[in-house]
């Protein structure tokens, strides 16, 4: 069976996208108190076995690492995916969020959008939702990176992964990064051309 590695998932209530249904879920967070099956800091991924995922689920976790970190990271994503592994990530695009607040003539504190943890505000965007932040007391959950389509690209291109693939809107870039060139089951996965 194949493996996911959920990076900073939370929990396994959180549902993964619909493409890892057939796929072992392997949960990795710093935090121990949602269970996860691995405590780690995705910054010490290298520390773990080489080679034994076959995919990476990392939704918004990337930005709470300081720009210096993202490298660590994203070395240890390719550290342990397999050949012909791939990244799937997921990231707030500050662009798309900047030309939203001009347009709009907004400031931080306004309202982008209402979530199910609440209204989500242009600073939660920027910095993470700061009531999570409030209510756990952990700097963490702060956001420290800030990312558009293209610094994502350079740093996972600089990172070495050889085939990346992008779609963005509603104030997030989706990547899917390959280790290798993507197989024909992996385009029919993820619908690429």
């Amino acid at each position: 069976m194949k493996k996911v590695l959920n990076v900073g998932g939370n929990n396994k209530a959180i549902p993964l996208p619909p493409q890892y249904a057939d796929f072992e879920h392997i949960l990795l967070d710093i935090d121990p108190t949602g269970l996860p099956d691995i405590v780690c800091d995705a910054r010490e991924l290298n520390q773990l076995e080489q080679a034994q995922f076959d995919a990476i689920y990392c939704s918004h976790n990337l930005e709470h690492y300081y720009w210096h970190d993202v490298p660590k990271v994203l070395a240890g994503f390719l550290h342990v995916l397999k050949e012909g592994g791939f990244a799937q990530i997921r990231v707030p695009d500050i662009e798309d969020l900047m030309k939203i607040v001009v347009e709009k003539g907004m400031d931080i504190d306004d309202v982008l959008y209402q979530s199910p943890a609440g209204p989500i505000k242009v600073i939660d965007v920027l910095y993470g939702f700061t009531k999570q932040i409030e209510r756990s007391g952990v700097d963490f959950y702060a956001h420290k990176t800030g990312f558009t389509k293209k610094s994502l690209q350079n740093v996972l291109a600089q990172a070495g992964f050889s085939s990346v693939y992008f779609s963005i809107g509603n104030i997030e870039i989706r990547a899917i990064a390959f280790k290798g060139q993507p197989d024909e089951n992996c385009r029919k996965l993820f619908g690429l051309s």
